[in-house]
């Protein structure tokens, strides 16, 4: 496997020595961007929607246009980064991130918010791919094979962000009503921009001669977009819509096998069977990940008359056992495992699901978000540490792009889940038969886990200290 090309040392760095400390802070706060936005809005779902006087049915266009854009944004601008070097893209991604939360804010309608959503995805999703570049980039200077404690510190960082995200967002929404959850992008792209002027080497520009396939990621996007419209809103009236996304998917694999610099080297991925498997589990994962979060945050707020700052306190106990589980298992090599784990405590989650109801004790509420939060500390994780160890090192960044593409691709099946099952709203029926689905995708989570077996061979020669 070819080597990538890196980014030059950071000011003051010599080649050798150890990560890059000042790397990490604005790698991390970049990439938190999406998860945090993502977790946030769960609970201003139903306050949003009472304030514009309009159903659960449409409030999801709040959730899916942010995936819509994110996925297809996040291996485009990974092959951007590719090739231009990591700090362009943080920078210019991070800046729309403020600009979409400012305009969240003052949005008179929810056509507008939904249009802000869209802009926070396209520009979270410069951060993710720059910092997986960027690992590599280190990885490569320092000789450690596989940095697994930054990797962990990026996952851990996640999680936290993604499981306090309701949280957070309950208790903005008690300051400030559900504006506040827009507005504090604004203060957070500012601390992005500075971290990342100061600190992200400038690496290189366009290598000499290489030329970036925008044929190809103006097809890649005409085919995802039209295939996750249809989810949001599978009709008989909307037919259309799938025969665009497969005849763009015809177009886009005959322009990727022909042209000698594509955007996604799909002669690559078909040889690489443990990479499309890893993609594969993280569209399982979060399908049933993201359905909880929104379902069961919304059924707290409808079915169980909970308001959305009560709600998001009572996913704390969520938050915490996501992040002592990511927090113990994270230097360790094993994937597997960890995968295992999580597919069968993902199962179990589900069952509990359907055992609640409208006059469940707090407590039990309070303990499922709990045994939640162990798949949503170990899935992720060993995805992303699969991904690291499986993708093509010169396609870093849109392979790592791709992964969250696979991320985002689960969560819109889920926020079209939610929207089908909860079409008058967020009852004990509806989520007894969104938890039905869940478990089947949580089962088959599981068959593909054990079906796997390159999972074994996946070890850590290095680890940084």
């Amino acid at each position: 496997m070819t080597r990538a090309p890196v980014s030059a040392p950071a000011p003051g760095r010599e080649a050798g020595g150890g990560f890059d400390r000042k790397l990490v802070a604005p790698m991390i706060l970049g990439s938190i961007l999406n998860p945090i936005n993502s977790s946030m809005l769960a609970v201003a779902l139903v306050p949003i929607g009472r304030w514009f006087h309009v159903s659960p049915a449409q409030t999801v266009w709040l959730v899916s246009g942010l995936y819509l854009a994110t996925a297809v944004g996040q291996p485009v601008i990974g092959r951007l980064v590719d090739t231009f070097g990591p700090r362009l893209l943080y920078l210019w991604g991070t800046a729309l991130v403020g600009i979409a939360g400012l305009t969240g804010l003052l949005a008179p309608n929810l056509d507008v918010l939904v249009a802000s959503r869209v802009l926070l995805g396209l520009g979270t999703s410069a951060a993710y791919p720059a910092s997986m570049f960027l690992l590599y980039a280190e990885s490569e200077r320092t000789g450690l094979r596989s940095p697994s404690g930054v990797l962990a510190a990026l996952s851990i960082s996640n999680q936290v962000s993604a499981v306090l995200g309701p949280t957070l967002g309950g208790l903005l929404i008690g300051a400030g009503g559900w504006h506040a959850v827009f507005a504090i992008n604004a203060p957070l792209s500012a601390a992005c921009l500075v971290l990342g002027a100061r600190r992200l080497p400038r690496g290189r520009g366009a290598e000499p001669g290489r030329r970036l396939d925008v044929a190809g990621m103006a097809v890649f996007a005409c085919m995802l977009t039209s295939f996750m419209l249809f989810l949001t809103n599978p009709a008989t009236d909307r037919w259309y819509l799938p025969l665009i996304a497969v005849a763009a998917g015809a177009a886009f694999t005959v322009r990727e096998l022909r042209t000698p610099e594509p955007f996604l080297d799909l002669r690559v991925l078909r040889g690489n069977l443990p990479l499309l498997a890893t993609y594969g589990r993280q569209l399982l994962a979060y399908t049933t990940a993201y359905a909880f979060l929104y379902g069961f945050t919304q059924w707290l707020q409808d079915g169980r008359s909970l308001d959305a700052s009560a709600a998001g306190l009572l996913l704390l106990p969520m938050s915490a056992a996501a992040i002592a589980v990511t927090g113990l298992t994270g230097r360790r090599a094993d994937v597997r495992g960890k995968l295992l784990i999580g597919s069968v405590v993902q199962i179990a989650a589900c069952v509990a699901l359907l055992l609640v109801d409208a006059h469940s004790p707090i407590w039990v509420l309070a303990l499922i978000g709990a045994v939640v939060g162990v798949p949503q500390g170990l899935n992720g994780l060993a995805n992303q540490n699969a991904l690291y160890a499986q993708a093509d090192p010169t396609r870093m960044g849109s392979s790592a792009g791709l992964l969250r593409t696979f991320m985002y691709l689960g969560a819109l099946i889920a926020s079209a889940a939610n929207a089908a099952f909860y079409r008058h709203g967020a009852t004990t029926g509806g989520l007894h038969r969104l938890s039905w689905l869940l478990l089947g995708i949580a089962m088959l989570f599981l068959a593909v886990t054990v079906a796997d077996r390159s999972l074994r061979r996946i070890s850590s020669r290095k680890e940084t200290p």
